[in-house]
């Protein structure tokens, strides 16, 4: 067993003064304080890339994990950026950006020869976007469907036909755009809009079934990427296929439109017809109600005898036997 007892005998502590035990104290602290630095100051000085230890212990201050800044700057630096500093780093994540990610994509954009800038890289993780999967894309062109799977385009030829489409739209990132640029949906619509436009100009649907690349060539031009983050390196027609006949039912509705406009119109004239002849009865039967008045005031003047009145009479009752009897005859023949 170590001899404590005699040790403690023999160095009295309490001889010693207080301050040099404030400062033993103080030392033992600072070392414990600066050993979990030393390792990654040693890293990055056999990397190559040398960080003042103090600069190191400066960020874990500034509540910047130094670990992440350290490791980037040792990862960029091995890859050949070597313009990229510890300030620039620590800037950007205090900034809220993704420093890992913009290392990566930096280094993936000189090893394919595409130009980004420090600035322009953290501008765009500011941003929101992927960088990493923007520069992946700008070296591997990715395909996107126009319209997503199980939906097609409808598009209608001059001759009234439809035609359903599917294309594939193969695109790369535009770096250069690719803050401020609209999106997928944006070129998925672009190209739909072409396609539909495109066919809609054709005479016939023969013509879109007998060449559909036409169709393709034709949207291509018209420069569909302006002002998005891609860029549009071909339009292909995946799926063509004949829909309805558009022209023949819009046809067969506006020809039942015109019918039921003029049934509503024949029936008009007829409400007004029989109106009219309910008109002419009323007054028939006013002029009818006159009839009995007009003799009354006839025997009255003299001007009508009793002689008169029975020959008006019998003409009357022989009126009224001639309309029974062609109410009669009307009735067998109808039955």
């Amino acid at each position: 067993m170590f001899p404590i007892l005699p040790l403690a005998q023999a160095f009295d502590l309490s001889a010693l003064p207080l301050y040099l035990i404030l400062i033993g104290v103080l030392a033992i602290v600072f070392a414990a304080f600066v050993a979990k630095y030393i390792g990654l100051w040693f890293q990055a000085f056999v990397s190559g890339t040398p960080i003042s230890l103090f600069n190191i212990i400066g960020m874990s201050l500034r509540k910047v994990p130094p670990r992440l800044i350290v490791m980037a700057r040792i990862t960029a630096f091995k890859a050949g950026l070597k313009n990229l500093t510890v300030n620039d780093l620590e800037t950007h994540y205090l900034a809220g950006g993704h420093v890992n990610d913009v290392v990566r994509a930096m280094i993936a954009a000189d090893k394919a020869n595409i130009p980004l800038a420090w600035r322009e890289a953290t501008a765009i993780d500011l941003a929101g976007r992927d960088l990493f999967d923007a520069v992946k894309t700008s070296v591997n062109p990715k395909v996107i469907d126009c319209p997503d799977k199980g939906h097609y385009i409808s598009a209608v030829s001059q001759n009234g036909i439809e035609l359903k489409v599917r294309a594939r739209v193969t695109v790369r990132t535009n770096i250069k755009q690719l803050v401020g640029g609209a999106t997928e949906e944006t070129v998925i619509a672009r190209v739909g809009e072409g396609i539909v436009n495109a066919i809609g100009a054709t005479d016939t649907h023969q013509a879109v079934l007998a060449a559909p690349q036409r169709i393709s060539k034709l949207v291509l031009e018209k420069g569909l990427d302006a002002q998005t983050a891609f860029e549009i390196l071909s339009i292909d027609i995946s799926d063509l296929s004949i829909g309805d006949n558009i022209g023949a039912r819009l046809r067969a509705d506006q020809a039942e439109s015109d019918m039921r406009v003029a049934r509503a119109k024949a029936e008009e004239r007829r409400a007004m017809a029989v109106a009219l002849e309910q008109e002419n009865v009323a007054k028939v039967r006013e002029a009818e109600a006159q009839v009995p008045l007009a003799l009354a005031e006839a025997f009255r003047r003299g001007q009508l005898g009793v002689f008169d009145f029975q020959r008006y009479l019998n003409l009357k009752a022989d009126t009224s036997m001639r309309e029974s009897i062609a109410s009669s005859d009307k009735a067998t023949h109808g039955a």
